[in-house]
C-alpha cells in the first residue's frame, strides 16, 4: 500500500483503524494470557488470590533494627519509614542519630 497516495481523510481513518485493531487484538492477547494463568494456577493448585497477592507484596523477611534507644532497648528503628517521635525527640535536642545505631 502505498500511503503516500491517500489523502488526509484516507490517512485519518487508516489510522483510527489500525488503533481499533490494536485494541482488539491487546485484549484478544489480555485475555489468553489470563486463562493460561489461571490454568496453571489451577493445575498447581494455587489459588488466584494468593498468586496475585504474593505477587504484589513478595514475603522478605524482618528487616534489621539500626536503631536503638541507650536508655530503652524497647524503642527500637528500622531506618525505614517515618522515624518514630524518640527518635525525632533525640535529633531535635541536638544529639546525632549516629549514637544511636546499633
Amino acid at each position: 500500500m502505498d500511503l503516500s497516495t491517500l489523502t488526509m481523510l484516507e490517512l485519518r481513518k487508516l489510522e483510527d483503524n489500525v488503533k481499533q485493531e490494536l485494541n482488539g487484538r491487546e485484549r484478544e492477547d489480555l485475555n489468553k494470557a489470563r486463562e493460561q494463568i489461571m490454568a496453571i494456577a489451577q493445575q498447581a493448585g494455587i489459588p488466584l488470590k494468593q498468586l496475585i497477592l504474593d505477587g504484589l507484596h513478595p514475603r522478605t523477611g524482618k528487616v534489621a533494627v539500626r536503631y536503638r534507644h541507650p536508655d530503652n532497648a524497647a524503642e527500637q528503628w528500622t531506618g525505614r519509614g517515618r522515624q518514630p517521635l524518640w527518635v525525632k525527640q533525640w535529633v531535635e535536642s541536638g544529639k546525632s542519630i549516629d549514637l544511636l545505631r546499633v
